[in-house]
């Protein structure tokens, strides 16, 4: 009972490695399903991304016989993730003492914005709120620029993970202790927590050492070098890798400068450091400065635009891009599972239309068939007809 991006996201995760999971949509659907380029209604390009693996099921859950038909869901069921704010949970009858008590087995995993126990509680939270208040926007105020948010929904992406190590993490509990739990997965907390793992910095310390922020993510210099035809990304790190680097730049000199002089010093000094960086790396070409790093063991790699990505050699030797056919669509490609399991990798499937499985899923359920029609009569659940 998830939308948008977070919920979506985790589950795809767990789907592609072989959970049976049960989209449990509204009558309108996803609103994703209307975003970004479609070739049929409610099947948009944003939706694919992030609902392979699933089967759908349309409740109208405002009417009481659709939640009842949830109930026997529950029944049955391993895990319930759900994004509804507590309060409208505890409205439909829906509240997690009420789940439990229903199917004491479940795991219940509430993805909110804030924790229950704070004054931000119940409030609505989207990605770019999160990045604003979890630290994430200000970082480029610390680099001397305008606060932003990150191109990229990166709190729902992460808290995604967060809500896939739950929902697995509270399921090994259960076979150790034979029954379910309620699993509370705040936004707010968990982006603040992503975010300081390296950003908190001199604040471990009390009294604080430095001011929060790692100066080496900082530095604007961090970036994509200018090289003469192009762009390449490079990280010399350790001191053998300046060494090497300095050395093959013709740059021996900054050797003995004792603002680069091990690693400390190097993030003391890091804009300078990288200054010299890219204005080394400018020199000479991009096949050039691949080679060379290649031969100096420098970690080193071309610049991929987004475009370049089902291009690129490593990606393509390894069919990480999957081409899907659908009956309606034509061929759907799709960025693969990145985990294999004993050199087995995942085998997705395509995202489901807006109710194409209600009938089906309802059935495996023990619902009967006149009941069943009662329920698609009544309006209470819908059927897809494709």
């Amino acid at each position: 009972m998830t939308s948008v991006m977070l919920g979506p996201y985790a589950t795809q995760m767990l789907g592609d490695y072989g959970a049976d999971v049960v989209k449990i949509e509204s009558p309108a659907g996803d609103s994703t399903r209307a975003t970004g380029p479609a070739l049929e209604p409610g099947m948009a390009a944003t939706f694919l991304g992030a609902n392979r693996s699933k089967r759908s099921i349309v409740l109208d859950l405002k009417l009481k016989d659709a939640r009842e038909a949830l109930m026997v869901l529950i029944d049955s069921a391993d895990v319930l993730v759900y994004s509804m704010r507590p309060q409208k949970m505890a409205a439909l009858g829906l509240a997690p003492d009420v789940l439990r008590g229903r199917n004491p087995r479940i795991v219940v995993v509430a993805i909110h914005g804030f924790a229950e126990d704070g004054p931000y509680a119940g409030r609505p939270a989207y990605d770019d709120i999160i990045q604003g208040l979890c630290g994430l926007a200000s970082l480029s105020e610390l680099q001397g620029r305008e606060p932003a948010y990150l191109p990229t929904v990166i709190c729902d992406k992460a808290c995604a993970l967060y809500a896939t190590q739950a929902i697995l993490i509270a399921l090994l509990a259960r076979a150790q202790q034979g029954h379910g739990s309620y699993v509370e997965m705040p936004m707010f907390e968990a982006m603040v927590n992503f975010t300081l793992v390296e950003h908190f910095y001199g604040q471990h310390f009390r009294p604080p050492l430095a001011n929060a922020g790692y100066s080496r993510m900082l530095t604007v210099w961090r970036r994509p070098y200018r090289t003469a035809d192009g762009y390449i990304c490079i990280v010399p790190y350790s001191d053998q890798h300046w060494f090497r680097f300095f050395t093959e730049a013709g740059r021996s000199s900054l050797l003995e400068d004792e603002r680069f002089q091990g690693i400390a010093a190097r993030t003391r000094n890091i804009d300078a450091l990288y200054a010299e960086l890219a204005s080394a790396v400018s020199l000479r070409s991009t096949a050039d400065w691949l080679a060379t790093c290649e031969r100096l063991d420098i970690p080193v790699a071309p610049y991929n635009r987004l475009a370049d990505l089902e291009r690129d050699p490593q990606l393509a030797q390894t069919a990480f891009f999957t081409t899907m056919a659908d009956p309606t669509m034509g061929d759907i490609v799709t960025p693969a599972a990145p985990l294999k399991f004993d050199g087995v990798a995942a085998q997705p499937t395509l995202p489901p239309r807006l109710g194409q499985h209600t009938v089906e899923i309802l059935q495996q359920a023990g619902l009967p068939g006149p009941q069943i029609e009662k329920l698609l009569s009544s309006g209470a659940i819908i059927q897809s007809a494709i």
